[in-house]
């Protein structure tokens, strides 16, 4: 069949012609009998399974770039709608409205066609042919429907539709128990899809389930299987002093971790000295854990699958398992530990004048926490001075070389989002108690610097070996995006050097240093972020965007990260063993795109994961908190109503439905919503009161409702640009672009009142599509009706 196949796709691609029946493939293959003909054609069935060729409506075949078609990865939106991402990474994403979806569901491969080109070239299309399901299993929650037959409703919003559960297969759920379908029918036409139950998780109301729920959701494995365990198990507690051998030995040096007080992988130890000459000297310790997870073990092809440890709200999801996480592996106070180290010799500029990368045994002196760091170096607290007195002169050498380090990086360009970090606390039966935030300080800070400098160090290091490489890369943003951002900050007067598809890192940093400390500086950090692209896993050196660097790995990680772990075993083989022939550096250009690609996938997964559970207790935790009354910030304006962003960085919606005290318009260019008759401006950054009015765990909803009047309300602050497009509203009779109906509406709220209707709102005022105006390749904030 294989030659058949060759055979079509050769003759398709030499011929002039753009589409082929199957006459025409019969006479160029030559066919004499009916078991010739039935073999193409299960040919021409294989490859269009594949995605190969595209079948028409007349039954003709073509290549799909032949007839415009756009092979990619669906991703849906929860309100219907959804994007195709295209494999061509040059192509703009397709904009799918809901009619056009076609049952496709999230993550599948499709062929899709651009049917027309809307504003801001965006292209709308429709899904032609689905290729590959992705979805083989939905967690959800079994009731009856209407009916009183047996559903499945998804988890994931993005799965449209209630699954059918055919109960004479598979386990006996009852109503309320989440459960793990396996689908046997995917959606066609008006048929819902169908499946059995796989796995009972528990009652939707027990505790612990729910975010049992969510991890099933993404996939994530939670044991380890029986061979990984067996082979954890044979791992030694302790180093033999037989098991050194030319390791150097540094345990002798006063050697520290920094790390959370609740941490308990504790994989990189630090230490720092003035050298004669003024400049420093740096050593950054890695746990060796590739001596423990061998090439092609079990617990090795363990660790490449889950390809990240992850971390949720009231657990940790290991990597390997916790004997070496938390035992071996973990460079735990005054025991023998083997590491990976990268010796650096820093001058005052903070530049790396020379380095060593070698294994080691290290034993460390203290395990300091970031709390006990920080009041050591910034609050000067005298006992805790005391207690570490031995180390005290240390830390300050650390703190000063961080400071070194910081501003090198400053002056290059890096971009520093200095996002509050926010920690939900859950107590034992996984109710959240309270939300924590707290900001880097020097503790933090100076381990972010050391950990910099020694991914940078590696990652060069290997560069100019010319030997295929794992690295951390950070493209240049998409222009289109980061165009968008452009527009988006003249609304606070704030204008980038440089052009969208030529700008330098530090002319965005710059921005982040003219809102330090404004209302809008959140915001402003976040729409950034959002315009730049993922960081991911990729054998060739691209660079670091965000860090302005040329050269990135990760090497400080490998207890709760693959690709670290592969980049110590690629040190080893090519630096502490020398074996750089060609055997082995075919072998690994062959294998390291595809760690990089599934690591890359692996990464994502445990951060929607972990933005998942968080969302979650933080909806949880605003359930007691309805009525109460919060000062917040609004974090984004759609046609919809307003995203608040409470201090402790829960956000909810106030609906526009409850801003009652006028008539409100949402006007694209300015970002902001205005009132018609008072012309008061709601935008974001702006600081205002807010009421928590409902909350629905379910969907993950919280509802706020206006209780402060925008600039009228004494104490609250106000950007300058808002004062001025008010003033500017009130002095304009003929009203913003985007008002052309306001005759039409002012004789609507008219009737309203005489109804008895909302007096702010018209009652049969039409609204847009909810995902009109959405940008490319992005997912609208919670839009709800």
């Amino acid at each position: 069949m294989k030659k058949i196949e060759d055979k079509i796709l050769e003759f398709m691609k030499e011929s002039p012609k753009k589409t082929f029946s199957l006459d025409d493939l019969e006479a160029e293959m030559g066919l004499q009998d009916a078991d010739d003909f039935k073999a193409m054609v299960k040919s021409l069935v294989a490859m269009e399974d594949r995605g190969d060729v595209i079948r028409t409506k007349k039954n003709r075949y073509a290549f799909p770039e032949e007839l415009d078609f756009v092979k990619g990865t669906f991703r849906a939106h929860e309100k219907g709608f959804g994007f195709v991402l295209p494999e061509d990474q040059e192509m703009d994403d397709i904009f799918i409205p809901p009619t056009q979806v076609n049952n496709a569901m999230n993550g599948d491969i499709v062929f899709a066609n651009i049917t027309k080109i809307k504003g801001d070239n965006l292209a709308e299309g429709m899904i032609h042919k689905i290729v590959e399901r992705k979805t083989s299993q939905v967690v959800g929650t079994y009731m009856e429907d209407l009916m009183g037959d047996p559903i499945v409703i998804p988890d994931d919003k993005r799965t449209f539709g209630q699954v059918e559960i055919d109960l004479a297969s598979g386990l006996k759920p009852v109503d309320g128990h989440k459960v793990i379908v396996e689908l046997t029918e995917y959606p066609e036409g008006r048929n819902r899809a169908r499946g059995i139950v796989k796995m009972i998780i528990g009652h939707r109301n027990d505790p612990g389930v729910d975010i049992l729920s969510i991890i099933h959701k993404h996939g994530i494995p939670i044991a380890f299987p029986d061979d990984v365990m067996e082979e954890a198990n044979k791992v030694p507690a302790e180093i033999a002093e037989s098991e050194i051998g030319a390791r150097r030995d540094l345990r002798d040096q006063v050697i520290i971790t920094i790390d959370g007080a609740d941490a308990k992988d504790l994989d990189d130890a630090v230490t720092v000295s003035q050298l004669p000459n003024g400049n420093h000297k740096l050593g950054v310790h890695i746990a060796d854990v590739s001596s423990y997870v061998t090439e092609g073990s079990a617990l090795d092809r363990e660790a490449a699958e889950r390809g990240t440890s992850v971390y949720l709200v009231d657990r940790v999801i290991p990597m390997i398992p916790h004997r070496l996480s938390n035992g071996i592996c973990s460079l735990n106070p005054h025991v023998d530990r083997f590491t990976m180290s990268c010796e650096m010799e820093i001058d005052a500029s903070g530049a790396v004048v020379s380095h060593e990368i070698f294994e080691s045994v290290i034993n460390t002196t203290e395990r300091m926490t970031y709390t006990d760091v920080n009041d050591i170096l910034v609050a000067e607290d005298a006992d805790l001075r005391e207690k570490y007195a031995p180390i005290v002169p240390m830390l300050e050498d650390m703190y000063a070389l961080s400071k070194i380090l910081n501003k090198k990086r400053d002056a290059r360009g890096a971009i520093d989002f200095d996002f509050k970090e926010a920690r939900v606390v859950v107590d034992e039966e996984g109710r959240p108690t309270g939300v924590v935030t707290r900001e880097r300080s020097a503790g933090e800070r100076l381990i972010e610097e050391f950990m910099l400098a020694a991914n940078e160090c590696i990652a060069e290091h290997f560069f100019w070996m010319q030997v295929p490489f794992i690295y951390r890369i950070h493209e240049d943003p998409k222009e289109e995006k980061l165009q968008r951002f452009f527009e988006f900050i003249t609304n606070f007067g704030l204008v980038v050097k440089g052009t969208a598809n030529d700008v330098h890192p530090r002319a965005l940093q710059q921005v982040l240093e003219e809102v330090k400390g404004k209302p809008e500086e959140m915001v402003v950090s976040t729409i950034m972020l959002r315009s730049m692209q993922q960081a991911k896993y990729d054998t060739a050196n691209l660079g670091h965007f965000g860090l302005s660097t040329e050269y990135y790995t990760h090497f400080t990680s490998p207890i709760r990260r693959y690709p670290d772990l592969i980049v110590h075993r690629l040190i080893r083989e090519y630096l502490i063993h020398g074996d750089i022939d060609d055997a082995t550096m075919a072998k690994w250009a062959e294998r390291l795109p595809e760690i990089a690609e599934h690591t890359s996938k692996m990464e994502r997964r445990a951060v929607e994961a972990e933005r998942e559970t968080d969302e979650l207790k933080k909806t949880e935790y605003m359930v007691d908190h309805v009525g109460e009354i919060f000062k917040g910030i609004i974090s984004s304006v759609t046609n919809f109503g307003l995203f608040i962003e409470l201090p402790n960085t829960i956000e909810g919606l106030v609906h526009v439905s409850t801003m009652k005290d006028d008539y409100y318009q949402f006007h694209q260019n300015q970002l902001a919503m205005i009132g018609e008759r008072t012309g008061r401006v709601y935008r974001i950054g702006d600081e205002v009161e807010v009421e928590v009015t409902k909350v629905d765990v379910d969907h993950r909803e919280i509802d706020f409702a206006l209780r402060s009047l925008g600039k009228e309300t004494p104490g609250f602050k106000r950007s300058k640009k808002t004062v001025e497009i008010s003033k500017s509203f009130k002095k304009n009779k003929n009203r913003p672009s985007g008002d052309k109906k306001r005759k039409d509406n002012d004789t609507s709220r008219k009737k309203g009142k005489q109804d008895g209707g909302d007096a702010g709102q018209p009652k049969k005022k039409k609204k847009k599509p909810f995902y009109q105006g959405v940008a490319k390749g992005t997912k609208p904030k919670k839009p709800r009706r």
